[in-house]
C-alpha cells in the first residue's frame, strides 16, 4: 500500500448519485432505493456482502440489520469500528424475498462494485459469504473452503489483498460459528499493516439468539 493515497470522496458521491438511478436490471422494479455503501471513502480495508436486506432497503444502508449489528461487534473486537471501513454488497438492490442473486442480476451490477474499488482504493476487500468470494476471486471454491486464506488479486484494475470470511448471518444462524468468525477477524489488523493488543479483560462474547423463521425473511444467509 502507498504511502500517499488520493482522495476520491467527490467522485464516489458523484458515482453514488448516479447510481440512484440505476435500471440496468429487474431488481429496480421491486426497491425501496439503492442501497450503494457507506463508510470511510479513504477506507483500507472493504467489507463486501451480497445484497441490501428488508433493512437495507428501507435505510437505504448495508448492514443496518441484525448481522450488521454483529459485525459492529465483531470489528470493535479488533479496535476497529464502521466509521474506519467501507461496506459495500455485490447488488445495490434487494433481490425479492432475498432470494440469491441472479447471474444476471450480477453481472449488470457487478461494474458498480468494481468502481468503488477503483475510487476507494483499500488495501484489504474482505468478502462476506459466498456471492461475494465467487466473484472477486473469480473461483469456484465456496466460502467454506476458502475462509480466513488471503490472496492476492486486481479488482476493477487495482491490486488488493481479497480476505473471504464468513457473514456475520451465519453466525445469527449458527452461533457455533461465531468462534471462527472472531478467529479469522483476528488476522485482519496484521493484513492491513496494523497492530492490535487484546484488552487486558475482554467483555465476553456477545449472547446470540438464534434467527426465527419471520426475522430469517428479512436476513441473507450468505454460507
Amino acid at each position: 500500500m502507498s504511502a500517499v493515497r488520493v482522495g476520491h470522496e467527490d467522485e464516489l458521491e458523484e458515482y453514488a448519485e448516479a447510481a440512484a438511478e440505476c435500471t440496468r436490471c429487474r431488481l429496480a422494479q421491486g426497491r425501496t432505493q439503492v442501497v450503494f455503501g457507506a463508510g470511510n471513502p479513504r477506507a483500507d480495508l472493504l467489507f463486501v456482502g451480497e445484497a441490501p436486506g428488508f433493512h437495507e432497503d428501507r435505510q437505504g444502508l448495508p448492514f443496518v440489520g441484525q448481522a450488521g449489528k454483529l459485525l459492529e461487534k465483531l470489528l470493535a473486537g479488533i479496535g476497529m469500528s464502521r466509521a474506519d471501513v467501507y461496506i459495500a454488497n455485490v447488488l445495490k438492490c434487494r433481490p425479492p424475498g432475498n432470494r440469491d442473486p441472479q447471474p444476471d442480476e450480477i453481472e449488470a451490477c457487478e461494474s458498480h462494485l468494481f468502481r468503488q474499488i477503483e475510487l476507494i482504493e483499500p488495501a484489504v476487500v474482505a468478502t462476506l459469504g459466498n456471492f461475494a468470494t465467487k466473484l472477486l476471486s473469480g473461483k469456484p471454491l465456496g466460502i467454506t473452503r476458502v475462509h480466513g486464506q488471503e490472496q492476492k488479486t486486481t479488482i476493477g484494475g487495482r491490486s488488493v489483498l481479497l480476505y473471504p470470511l464468513y457473514h456475520p448471518a451465519a453466525a445469527l444462524y449458527t452461533p457455533a460459528m461465531l468462534s471462527v468468525l472472531e478467529a479469522d477477524f483476528a488476522r485482519l489488523p496484521a493484513l492491513l499493516g496494523h497492530t492490535h493488543e487484546p484488552p487486558a479483560q475482554p467483555e465476553a462474547a456477545p449472547a446470540l439468539t438464534l434467527v426465527g423463521a419471520a426475522a430469517a425473511a428479512e436476513q441473507l444467509g450468505l454460507f
